[in-house]
Order: structure tokens, then sequence, then C-alpha cells
């Protein structure tokens, strides 16, 4: 028994590791375009402006009360009947595209949130210091208020960056080759789900768990930096 798990876990492992790299580049790319989104939404939902907070609010609502997979679906297969109707021709999406864009979309509803409780917890006496000698609105988020609020939202994001590298194994569904898809494509032709879907978990766990200690070092040098 131990004999077998170990010969297909050994088998199965470079092809999990190919996955691995897939899951990390479409995690990573996809916090990184959400966290442009979200800081622009984030500041939104905190504007003054009735119309940009409503449409930044409607965002998120909408994107935080939907599933992944849903809007996954929606750019995968949606997008390209929308402008089959729309030109008469077909445009083809790409797996890994559509995944970069549904994962950045989704992720930057949540970040929107990170940001504007960043925002939030800076002391709004800071900000009216900063009127006081004379900058402008803009200048004093960009020179004072910004710089203390990402400090801030560095472990929140890393929190965000271990719950999507989860949330990405339902990409499998549109055939990215990300490390469940290898999985199961491993799976499918030797039977051996056990060890497949362990190895699968060891590697997530692995990944997830290096990421909770980068996140858990940074909290500890922030926090000290911070008394200083």
């Amino acid at each position: 028994m131990l004999q077998y798990y170990l010969t297909h876990l050994k088998a199965v492992f470079p092809s999990l590791l190919q996955g691995a790299v897939v899951t990390i580049e479409v995690t990573a790319l996809s916090v990184l375009i959400g966290a442009v989104i979200g800081l622009f939404v984030g500041m939104g939902r905190l504007a003054r402006n009735k119309l940009i907070k409503s449409i930044a609010a409607a965002y998120v609502d909408i994107i935080r009360g939907t599933p992944l997979m849903v809007q996954v679906f929606i750019i995968y297969f949606g997008l390209p009947n929308l402008l089959l109707q729309i030109t008469g021709s077909r445009v083809p999406m790409d797996p890994f595209v559509s995944s970069v864009w549904a994962c950045s979309i989704n992720s930057g509803a949540y970040v929107a949130e990170i940001f504007r409780a960043g925002i939030q917890s800076i002391e709004r006496g800071q900000m009216e210091a900063a009127r006081s000698l004379g900058m402008t609105h803009v200048q004093a988020m960009r020179y004072i208020i910004l710089p203390q609020a990402f400090r801030r939202v560095i472990p929140p994001l890393g929190n965000e960056f271990i719950a999507l590298m989860k949330d990405t194994s339902i990409l499998s569904v549109i055939g990215v080759e990300e490390l469940m898809r290898q999985g199961q494509l491993y799976n499918a032709t030797t039977y051996a789900s056990f060890p497949t879907f362990t190895g699968i978990a060891l590697v997530y766990l692995v990944m997830t768990m290096t990421v909770s200690r980068w996140v858990a070092y940074m909290e500890r040098k922030l926090s000290a930096e911070g008394k200083h």
C-alpha cells in the first residue's frame, strides 16, 4: 500500500509542480491587477461624489455577492457569446487570460474593502493637519494618508493572496492547467485518486504556509517599525 502511494506520488509530482507554477502566476497577476482596481474602488467608496460612491459600492456588492466560478464562466463563455451577438464574429477567449481577468475583478472587490478600511484607520486629524498646511485633498492623500494606509494593508493583502491561491483550483473547469487540473489529468489516466489528490493538498499546503509565514513576518516587522 505504501509502495503504491509513494510510486504514484513520485510520478505525479513533476506535473503538480508545473501546475503550481501556473497557480502562482495566475494568483500573483490577479492580486497585482486586483490591487490597482481595489485602490481606485476603495477610494471611490470614500468619495464625496455620490455617483462615484454608488458605482464603487455596486461593484463591490455585485462581485462579492456572486461566486467566482460564475464570474469565470461569464468572462470565458459569456463574453465571447455577447461579442458574437454584437459583431457577428466569434472571438475566442484564452483560458489563462480569462482566468486572470476573472480573478483580478473578483480580487479587486475584496482589496477595495481592505484599502477602504486601511484609509479609514488613519486618524482624521492627519488629513486636517495636512489641509491646514496648504495641501490639497489629493496631495494629502498621496503624501500623508496613503503611505501609512499601505503599511497597514500589507497583512490583509497577504491573506487575500492565500485565499485567491486556493480559489484558483476552480479554474480547472475551463481547462487552465493549474495545480488541480494537472492532478485531474494524471488521475484520469491512472485512477490513483488518493495519492493524486493528497499530493495536490500537500503542494497547496506548502504554498499557503510559505505565504502565511511571510505575512506573519511582515506583520511583526511593520509593528516594530510603527513603534519607533
